[in-house]
């Protein structure tokens, strides 16, 4: 009994494994058009929750900018 147990266990596990795949689950990207007054802070304080700095260091890495300059009319992706 514990042996057929563990056997199925092995297959649903191996089918599992087999088919399974990454789903990106973040959906598609956001973008979005700086307006006159926004920071790179304000920008990742409004779109993501918890500190900051984190998403402010993804958002430029994301957009390989160099510093924290941004302006207005300007087109990020939000990761």
């Amino acid at each position: 009994m514990f042996a057929r147990l563990l056997l199925v266990l092995v297959v649903a596990v191996g089918l599992w494994a087999l088919f399974a795949h990454d789903t990106s689950a973040g959906g598609p990207e956001q973008r979005y058009r700086v307006r006159p007054g926004d920071t790179l802070w304000a920008i990742a304080a409004a779109s993501y929750a918890g500190d900051p700095r984190a998403a402010v260091w993804n958002i430029r890495e994301h957009n390989h900018l160099d510093g924290s300059t941004i302006r207005p009319g300007q087109v990020l992706v939000l990761p």
